[in-house]
């Protein structure tokens, strides 16, 4: 099963879920693999510190031969991203405007156009729970695409038999990727105004892309209401209420899992973990 964590908007306690969840499967002795699709700003990694082995996630970019190039215009008016600009006497190439589709290579009458790799990020691998693999997508500072790391990142996952993802939070382009593909989705919320708003929003995109979705309560104060108003009208069952306690936040504070701190979390994140896969299983 594949399932992803997700949120409208960041802080609501999203990659807390996503760590508590998979550190429960494994220490149950169940397979899991953690991926990290918040490539920006991966943290996972703070959770499960380990030695972890790295490689590089590259794209393919054009590279233009000046002595085939006759400066037709053929790649540049191929190109929808503007990535590529003839002009009389060079060709310019905006890398981070390129989406490695290969189209110019194939637009180009005077085969002047071949492709080399270009590096974007990382992924890293690590092993901090004999049945625990963390997967961790790192874009390159400054490079735009992050969409590439996450489906490398997934790539390495498609052969565990569980797997968690933890997304980005919003419901960008990045998201959209993480999600694709997936089984069900956990939504985590808030019971603040910008929790429900953004609640909304990510529980749409789960409805468009035909993902059966689920929500998690964090930092629950008891006012719950128009938060699970919500939830009922659209038939998003509220899988697990996590209470605003001051212990809890000193156990994340200090870097530290709530089911490892207090064990007798185990069960609510086994048992939301059974209720996803019950929710996979009736589809959307």
């Amino acid at each position: 099963m594949k399932l992803a964590v997700a949120s409208g908007k960041g802080g609501t306690g999203k990659t807390m879920v996503a760590a508590n969840l998979a550190f429960t499967r494994a220490w149950a002795n169940e397979p899991v693999t953690l991926v990290d699709c918040d490539v920006e700003e991966p943290n996972l990694h703070l959770f499960f510190p380990g030695s972890a082995v790295t490689r590089d996630v590259t794209v393919s970019v054009p590279v233009i031969d000046a002595s085939r190039c006759q400066h037709c215009g053929a790649c540049g008016k191929f190109c929808q991203y503007g990535a590529l600009t003839v002009l009389p006497t060079r060709v310019l190439f905006f890398s981070e405007l390129c989406h490695s589709c290969g189209g110019c290579m194939l637009a180009c009458p005077n085969g002047a156009i071949s492709e080399n790799p270009k590096r974007i990020g990382t992924l890293s691998t690590v092993s901090p729970l004999p049945s625990l693999t963390l997967i961790a997508g790192t874009l390159d500072t400054g490079d735009p695409h992050a969409v590439p790391v996450i489906r490398e990142a997934k790539k390495m996952a498609d052969r565990s038999p569980a797997v968690i993802l933890d997304t980005a939070p919003g419901t960008s382009c990045t998201v959209i990727e993480a999600l694709d593909g997936c089984d069900a989705c956990i939504l985590v919320t808030e019971s603040t105004p910008f929790g429900l708003h953004d609640l909304k929003l990510a529980a749409d995109v789960a409805a468009q892309m035909g993902i059966p979705a689920g929500v998690v309560i964090n930092r629950s104060d008891g006012n719950d209401d128009e938060t699970r108003r919500f939830c009922a009208e659209r038939g998003l069952p509220v899988l697990l209420t996590i209470p605003f306690d001051r212990e809890i936040a000193a156990i994340q504070s200090r870097g530290d899992l709530l089911c490892r701190a207090r064990p007798e979390w185990q069960k609510e994140f086994g048992d939301l973990f059974e209720r996803c896969r019950a929710l996979a299983r009736e589809g959307p």
